[in-house]
């Protein structure tokens, strides 16, 4: 089973042991309720380093609705359990450990966090960098792992590292569904069984517009009405974007990737996902 780390201190001597000794870091970052999506990441760290860390902490800062923060499910016995000895060690800190006293980085990530989740959610990208970067210097990972649901965050973190000159390896990895198509999340939890069912939709309607014939806007449109015609569905969002810039495209022509990002609202559930276009 993996050692549950509890201190910033305990951490950061560990890691600093782990790279003297010569071995390769391979983190996870997580905020628990862990599902199969997680598990993935944490097993491709498993094959591709020596040491494997998994952190453990819901993060208020990158709540922007405090709600949410109270609703996300803590699940941290479960985790552990889950985890096994895919993980060497769990760092599991309260918010007084992680933040004594409140955080004051501010951070500039420029147009990949100015659209879609970072307009819908303001100040979220700023607290998901807070977190990351303070994991990044405290276990000064070789590769760190994330999950291609979150997309758009993918993009914010390479630019963190970027920004903070950090040396690890971004990995995105491929997004886990269930076995109805819907993208594995622990927001996935809230669902009653008829809206876990009805959430499937959101996949099936996406993967139906990589077949209409046309550019952008009819692509656009389907999708938007596709999910209008859902009652248990509110669109928070379709945008098509630059698969790198993340900018909006209105012509498949501007781009040379091009993806499509939904959120939707299912009761007081939101859910994310996207979908290649090409």
């Amino acid at each position: 089973m993996a050692m549950i780390i509890n201190t910033v201190e305990g951490l950061t001597k560990i890691a600093q042991g782990v790279r003297a000794d010569g071995k390769t870091i391979g983190l996870v970052p997580t905020m628990g309720a862990l599902h199969e999506g997680h598990l993935s990441l944490i097993r491709r760290a498993r094959a591709e380093n020596d040491v494997v860390f998994v952190s453990i902490f819901v993060n208020p800062v990158q709540f922007n609705n405090k709600e949410d923060l109270v609703k996300y499910p803590r699940t941290l016995e479960n985790d552990v359990a889950l985890i096994g000895d895919y993980a060497d060690f769990i760092f599991a800190p309260t918010v007084e450990e992680v933040f004594p006293t409140p955080p004051e980085e501010e951070y500039d990530f420029g147009p990949v966090a100015n659209v879609m989740e970072g307009a819908a959610r303001p100040g979220h990208f700023n607290g998901v960098g807070v977190i990351v970067g303070r994991l990044f210097r405290w276990v000064n990972p070789h590769k760190s792992y994330f999950g291609e649901k979150d997309y758009q965050q993918i993009a914010v973190i390479r630019e963190l590292v970027r920004i903070g000159n950090y040396g690890t390896e971004i990995i995105p990895c491929p997004i886990v569904r269930e076995p109805n198509g819907l993208a594995m999340s622990s927001r996935n939890r809230r669902l009653t069984p008829e809206e876990f069912e009805t959430a499937a939709q959101i996949h099936q309607i996406l993967l139906k517009s990589t077949e209409i014939e046309g550019d952008v806007p009819e692509v656009k449109a389907f999708v938007e009405e596709a999910i209008a015609q859902v009652p248990a569905f509110t669109l928070d969002y379709f945008e098509m974007a630059d698969d790198t810039t993340l900018q909006t495209v209105h012509s498949f022509s501007e781009a040379k990737g091009v993806m499509g990002f939904i959120t939707v609202y299912i009761g007081a559930v939101r859910l994310i996902d996207n979908i290649r276009y090409r």
